[in-house]
């Protein structure tokens, strides 16, 4: 029997095996920062109460059954046990209650989607086939006002108001993702990182980017949303790994 067969009397543990393995390799993606990013998963209709990591937990560290369930019209939350840190608060908060087609929602200062919400121009351009992903699919914030508290975060979650965008660029502070599923928004920031990653190298070299046209990237875009189960087993063989390593990740 594999790790993540061994289910407790707790709720939704699916759901938390799922958002701890999306914890454990952000770390090895070397996509977290400290303790400071979070990740949310919805688990009532309206998308108001879900999951969290425990307040400034090492992604390194967290089990499914550390998981805090939070409330995001419940003004209370942040006196409760291990809750999350008012800026996560704020932020994740905001966003479930404004956005209900954001399921779930991953934040992080990942390096090279930092480095790109560090510009002047932070739109990410279909320099390669993982950046159509992303084609007229992005939300570019470019009105950072500090820590996540109240005000910003409403503000940032007010800026989901399409529901195909999908990844904000938060003007100097990292990368928003949502979706619907663990694996559907673990696998969409790991292809913008990487798509970040490659449009730096390219920059390097000083040479003349050759983008892609505009009808062949959304066309790529479009192909790569119909394209079955890419985000599934991908979540799905990273928690083969760490079975097989026998992790406590979904302890």
């Amino acid at each position: 029997m594999s790790v993540t067969e061994m289910i407790p009397n707790m709720e939704n543990w699916q759901e938390r095996v799922d958002l701890a393995a999306a914890f454990r390799w952000t770390v090895r993606l070397n996509m977290h920062e400290a303790v400071a990013n979070h990740f949310s998963l919805a688990i009532n209709e309206d998308g108001t109460r879900f999951l969290m990591n425990p307040n400034q937990m090492h992604f390194s560290r967290i089990k499914a059954s550390d998981l805090i369930v939070v409330d995001a019209n419940d003004p209370e939350t942040l006196k409760g046990p291990d809750a999350p840190d008012p800026t996560a608060w704020f932020l994740h908060g905001g966003l479930h209650r404004h956005c209900p087609h954001a399921r779930c929602a991953m934040h992080v200062h990942s390096p090279y989607a930092t480095a790109l919400a560090s510009l002047q121009d932070s739109l990410l351009p279909p320099v390669d086939q993982n950046a159509c992903m992303f084609f007229n699919r992005q939300v570019i914030d470019d009105s950072y006002g500090g820590l996540a508290f109240e005000e910003e975060g409403e503000r940032c979650a007010r800026l989901f108001d399409d529901p195909k965008k999908k990844v904000m660029v938060m003007g100097n502070h990292g990368v928003m993702v949502i979706g619907d599923t663990v694996a559907e928004t673990f696998n969409r920031m790991y292809y913008f990182e990487r798509a970040c990653m490659n449009y730096f190298l390219a920059l390097q070299t000083g040479k003349p980017l050759r983008l892609i046209p505009e009808e062949i990237a959304e066309k790529t875009a479009q192909e790569i949303e119909d394209y079955p189960e890419q985000d599934v087993r991908h979540l799905a063989e990273l928690k083969a790994i760490l079975d097989e390593e026998t992790s406590d990740y979904a302890l």
